[in-house]
């Protein structure tokens, strides 16, 4: 197995605790996606009902998510998270696989394309002379450095960084509100019959609003540094969704007050027209600022979590074994930090982002239907194993007190997994060579997996 185990430092820190998991559920979430997307939903609906109602429906499905990956949390508290669940459910080749496509598209890509964006709207605020992918380059190699120095040194960051985008959101949701004008129409509910091309624009509409409500699931990745992760972890899942849903909401709402549904689908920069319609240009720059901040909040949590799965994989004997090593002083996976960082900025430099976020989508949510139908699994083995033992080692007897259990199972578990597949569905819909990529960059991690595994039986 992984010589890393020899490591004087073999397990991460527990040094986090409630307040820091929901933090780090909302700061997963909420990124510049909330600023823009809901022009592009009131591109494909034009009613107030119907542009709020996917949003409502977005929100919904995320809960459901929350509390499928709460019972998780309490049933496998170890570093990894999701990556964890997956090897425990079915194989390590489908955690190893989801590792992979993690790190070579749904992490390092979207992190890219985040510091990109902040650096757009930092070069704009403050008029530096740096080009955008340098301003990228060097936000993610800083926010990199902090990490190193362990979970609290980046969680009290990504916990700063959250605070300060929520008073933004405030911000722009309560200038809407009392200065902004306009009003929400509740009628016409649907603006057109009800026919296969209205299912098909609410469809279309229901993509953005996943993707602008995904990301709460990489809370569980640092669940090894948790003090209670099943406490802590199943409860800031819950209560950091249901922020991020009334954010969400509150931002819509604004957006379909003060633009109109019309104005709304007309403009790309919809948070700056509604604080333009509120205080003029000096309430659009105020925002741009917020938004600054949001997308480096995004960017933090983005670095704090996810390298916890690629050292996992190293701990497993499914990657390089330098890359699930400890820091002897903080504790913190300072490889796998480095490694994600390096490779999101030479992503960032040489501009490639945007062909690998295109192939995210429908990735991502093949994982979230696989990890949701996990609980299945857990549960069929949980009912035939007796009372005194465990599913596994990594797993949490039943007759131990402390087991969140996902509200309305099965049925609400069957819901999301249908949900999961009609986005993928949708995505392949609307771009199938993207989606065909994406599915063909999923599909090299067996051979990849088969090689390591191979490799740790060897040197075993």
């Amino acid at each position: 197995m992984s010589g890393a185990l020899n490591n004087p430092v073999s397990k991460p820190r527990r040094q986090l605790g409630f307040f820091d998991a929901t933090m780090i559920v909302m700061g997963g979430i909420v990124g510049s996606g909330i600023f823009i997307n809901p022009s592009v939903v009131a591109r494909h609906l034009h009613t107030s009902a119907l542009i709020l109602g996917v949003w409502l429906m977005g929100g919904a499905l995320a809960m459901l998510g929350a509390f499928i990956w709460a019972e998780l949390a309490t049933r496998l508290p170890g570093a990894g998270g999701q990556y964890l669940y997956l090897r425990e459910a079915y194989h390590p080749m489908v955690a190893f696989v989801y590792g992979w496509v993690l790190l070579l598209v749904t992490q390092t890509g979207g992190m890219a394309a985040v510091a990109v964006t902040f650096a757009h709207y930092y070069r704009e605020l403050t008029g530096i002379g740096w080009s955008d992918s340098a301003i990228a380059a060097t936000a993610l190699l800083l926010l990199t450095a902090i990490n190193c120095f362990g979970a609290r040194a980046g969680s009290n960051v990504q916990s700063a960084l959250m605070l300060m985008k929520t008073g933004a959101i405030a911000a722009l949701v309560l200038a809407g509100i009392f200065w902004g004008g306009g009003h929400v129409h509740a009628a016409p509910l649907l603006g057109r019959p009800v026919s296969f091309g209205l299912i098909g624009a609410i469809g279309a509409a229901t993509v953005p609003v996943a993707f602008a409500y995904g990301g709460w699931q990489t809370a569980s990745f640092v669940a090894g540094e948790m003090r209670d992760p099943r406490r802590d972890l199943s409860r800031g899942l819950i209560a950091g969704v249901a922020g991020v849903v009334l954010l969400y909401l509150s931002v819509n709402f604004v957006c379909v007050k003060v633009l109109s549904p019309a104005g709304l689908a007309a403009t790309s920069t919809p948070a700056s027209a509604v604080m333009r319609a509120a205080l003029g240009s000096r309430g659009a720059q105020w925002i741009a600022i917020g938004i600054a901040i949001s997308t480096l909040g995004f960017l933090s949590q983005g670095i704090l979590t996810a390298p916890r799965v690629y050292y996992a994989m190293a701990r497993d004997g499914l990657f390089f074994e330098w890359v699930g090593r400890l820091s002897a002083r903080t504790g913190a996976p300072v490889v796998a930090i480095v490694l994600q960082g390096v490779f999101a900025t030479v992503i960032a430099l040489l501009g490639k982002y945007e062909q690998i976020l295109n192939y995210e989508v429908s990735v991502d949510f093949i994982s979230f239907a696989l990890t949701a139908a996990s609980l299945f699994v857990f549960r069929s083995r949980e009912r035939s194993q007796p009372m005194d033992q465990a599913v596994s080692q990594a797993v949490v007897p039943r007759h131990l007190s402390g087991i969140y259990r996902a509200p309305g199972h099965p049925y609400t578990t069957g819901l999301f997994i249908f949900a999961c597949a009609a986005i993928v569905a949708s995505t392949w819909a609307a771009s199938p060579l993207n989606s065909v990529i994406g599915f063909g960059i999923l599909l090299t991690g067996i051979p990849v997996y088969l090689y390591w595994s191979r490799r740790s039986k060897t040197c075993a």
